[in-house]
């Protein structure tokens, strides 16, 4: 799954894992000093961030793309010249650009927050009784907005493209691994579609999971200072009272409590995920024979196949049902979970509208990074259940036991 894209996966990851972390430390204890040697003027007022799409192209933003590029340009270089890959362009280079689009992608968000104070309180100040905001203060605030969506819709376009084809490119090495293999694997149940179906279905969701989890750090190490800071502005919690980073710590708690009891309550899903796809794929093989042999996929085998199937989904509907009500229940109290904790400081009017409209947005931010495995459980579910079904294939061509699931599927094939 993984040795066919990229070179030596567990020594990749291992080593991908130690230089981000060394950027990191490197970037937060010594980046500055770095930037301002090099002539980068670093010395712009977080409490007065740019607003607008001047944000993007600051004299912080400049140095952090060089920096970038210097890093990702070293990773690349040495597996280059230490393991040389068929795929290490996208593999290595194509995965780093996607996390700098993850990145940037981050950083619009926080564009986008830091124009919602001024905008609302230019409305706020609208709405009073003595306003001093024009139209064209508000006009042209609307405009600073539509320029931050734009650069949003362009990146968002270019990285869906390109994300397209690093994911194909990936299912193109596994298949061709694969076929290479296939005298090893076919003998195992719904072969066909493990190579055909499940190879693609792998790539996209691991990409697509790898990229959320860097997304929900980025907006971490993006929103948490940003918390922080507005914390100051809330003095006590409801049920609570006062505590050091009141947001900070409600956010932290909501979050882990969440992830905490939709996992406890999902815990059989990837099991039946994995079961409805073996038993699909057993009905379908027999269909399949019945095409081309009068003696196969006859009608009681057929009925028989076919209530596996149903007996199956069944449960799985039944498992999905109590999810869906907690996962439902827990979503819909996080949307007012915020504003819970805000009434006792609007009540004494201590912020204005357009800090309410940040703190929220900030808050938001962060449960959801801390939420992540609430919010992909469904897509974790399924990719656990193709997994299974791939490793079957690493164990045929490592000559290894099967996994332990198979082994019990092709000793009682009735009894799924």
């Amino acid at each position: 799954m993984f040795e066919s894209f990229f070179p030596r996966p567990k020594l990749f990851l291992l080593s991908a894992i130690l230089s981000a972390a060394v950027a990191i430390i490197v970037w937060y204890g010594f980046g500055t000093e770095i930037g301002r040697t090099l002539g980068f003027a670093l010395d712009t007022d977080p409490n007065n961030p740019i607003v607008g799409v001047g944000y993007f192209i600051s004299s912080e933003f400049l140095w952090f793309y060089l920096y970038y590029i210097f890093i990702c340009a070293a990773f690349a270089l040495f597996w280059f010249r230490y393991l040389p890959h068929k795929w290490q362009i996208w593999s290595i280079v194509g995965s780093q650009l996607i996390l700098f689009s993850t990145y940037f992608s981050v950083q619009v968000s926080v564009a986008i927050n830091n124009w919602r104070r001024p905008f609302f309180d230019a409305v706020q100040n609208a709405l009073s009784g003595e306003s001093t905001t024009t139209a064209a203060e508000l006009y042209s605030l609307i405009l600073i907005f539509t320029q931050i969506a734009f650069v949003w819709i362009c990146v968002y376009v270019v990285t869906r493209f390109f994300v397209s084809h690093y994911v194909f490119r990936w299912r193109t090495a596994m298949n061709d691994f694969y076929v290479a293999k296939w005298g090893q694997v076919r003998h195992i149940e719904g072969a066909s579609q493990r190579v055909q179906e499940d190879t693609m279905r792998f790539a996209g969701i691991v990409e697509g999971l790898g990229v959320a989890i860097v997304d929900s750090i980025m907006t971490l190490f993006a929103f948490l200072p940003v918390l922080m800071a507005l914390s100051s502005n809330v003095t006590s919690l409801p049920f609570v009272g006062e505590i050091a980073n009141p947001l900070l710590m409600a956010a932290i708690f909501w979050s882990v409590f969440g992830t905490v009891f939709l996992a406890t309550v999902g815990i059989k899903l990837p099991g039946l995920e994995f079961k409805n796809q073996r038993v699909e794929a057993a009905y379908r093989k027999e269909l399949v024979y019945g095409e081309d042999d009068e003696t196969r996929a006859q009608p009681p085998t057929l009925s028989e196949l076919f209530s596996n199937v149903r007996r199956n989904y069944f449960r799985l509907y039944f498992h999905y049902m109590y999810f869906n009500v907690a996962r439902s229940f827990y979503l819909q109290a996080d949307n007012i979970f915020a504003y819970l904790l805000l009434i006792p400081t609007i009540a004494v009017g201590s912020i204005t509208f357009g800090l309410m409209q940040q703190i929220l947005t900030a808050f938001s931010q962060v449960t959801n990074s801390f939420q992540y495995l609430v919010n992909s459980w469904p897509t974790i579910v399924e990719l656990l259940s193709i997994y299974k079904r791939l490793q079957a294939f690493e164990a045929a061509i490592s000559d290894t036991p099967l996994p332990k699931i198979d082994q019990e599927f092709m000793a009682r094939p009735s009894e799924d």
